[in-house]
């Protein structure tokens, strides 16, 4: 090799270098520090977010994310309003609300391909429910009055001639207290998601009338696919963030194509121990019931949004009349680049 070739390798090869860092300060999230807000976050709705934290699918998108949990979604959303959050895992219909509201937030990655929620009675103070039109007058417990779990009751009522002012909503959470509140009769029905769901079947302390953990009833019941948890954000956070925002959608889309993968026990070895609510056969039941509810992929279907409008439409007038871009509350941008990115998870 001559001088000459060796210098001019030498010279590239310092360039190249110089160049590493620029190439990679380019791509680094903006906002490394991140606070997600979610409502409830040992529900198996949210079980994506669990495993990107748990696995360490965040730091190794060079984030540091803090999760607080709150009742519901609801609050959660508030904390991102309030300017406490960042980023909310929450349903996907708030996007829609909030538009309206003239505050718009984004969804930008799913977790959930059918909402997950499913409507009870209490065998115990309602042992002869017919139909749901016995409902009126009942106090039907929720994760969080304005939650999705209440917006799903409202849903289910609206088809059958009730309106929510028919019935008295109970925030429970979405935990032990919901199950203590239908064990002691506080609660004459219950619209939440598992595992307090399965937990309190095996009790045989509830009658489904309702279970849109199946993606074909969920369908049936909203008359299209309705787009369950997602992480969205203020388009502001999204427009000034969009590589904290890839590395997000990056996390929950491994962490989506993981459980895909995952076995029971492989998803009980995972997440907390206080999330088996103490029965761990009870979790890998509910885990079992809800996996085909999960998104494998993160994609966020066309069609969900206005599914979505539809359902909150039913329940609140205003909606129908109200101007919403339904293109502009969603966005599966990132999530097809996390999907080139780890095309196996």
């Amino acid at each position: 090799m001559s001088f000459l070739t060796t210098r001019r390798s030498a010279l590239f090869a310092g360039v190249f270098a110089l160049l590493l860092p620029a190439v990679g300060l380019a791509q680094a999230p903006e906002k490394k520090k991140v606070t997600i807000a979610v409502g409830g976050k040992n529900l198996l709705y949210y079980l994506p977010l669990t495993i990107a934290e748990q696995r360490g699918y965040f730091k190794e998108e060079g984030l540091d994310v803090e999760i607080v949990d709150f009742a519901g979604g609801a609050r959660a959303l508030q904390a991102v309003v309030g300017g406490s959050a960042d980023v909310v895992s929450g349903a996907f219909e708030h996007n829609i609300n909030m538009q309206a509201k003239g505050q718009p937030m984004r969804a930008f990655v799913l977790q959930g391909r059918a909402p997950q929620i499913v409507l009870a009675v209490s065998t115990r103070t309602m042992p002869g429910y017919k139909s749901v039109a016995d409902l009126k007058g009942k106090k039907i417990g929720v994760t969080a009055p304005g939650s999705s779990t209440n917006i799903m009751a409202n849903y289910v009522l609206a088809k059958n001639g009730l309106k929510p002012a028919d019935v008295s909503f109970i925030g429970v959470g979405a935990s032990q207290g919901a199950v203590a509140a239908m064990r002691a009769g506080q609660i004459d029905a219950i619209s939440n998601l598992d595992p307090v769901v399965t937990i309190l079947a095996r009790g045989n302390d509830i009658k489904i009338v309702s279970d849109t953990r199946d993606v074909a009833e969920a369908d049936k019941v909203f008359g299209g696919p309705m787009p369950a948890a997602t992480l969205y954000a203020p388009v502001a956070f999204i427009e000034k963030n969009p590589n904290t925002v890839q590395a997000l959608t990056n996390a929950i889309v491994r962490a989506n194509k993981w459980i895909q993968k995952a076995g029971p026990s492989d998803i009980v070895r995972s997440v907390p121990e206080s999330y088996l609510l103490g029965d761990r056969a009870v979790y890998i039941d509910a885990f079992l019931k809800a996996k085909p509810a999960l998104s494998p992929d993160g994609m966020i279907p066309d069609q969900g949004p206005a599914t979505a409008l539809r359902a909150l439409a039913s329940v609140d007038p205003a909606m129908a009349g109200a101007k919403v871009d339904l293109k502009s509350v969603y966005t599966n941008d990132f999530v097809k680049k996390a999907n080139a990115k780890y095309p196996n998870g």
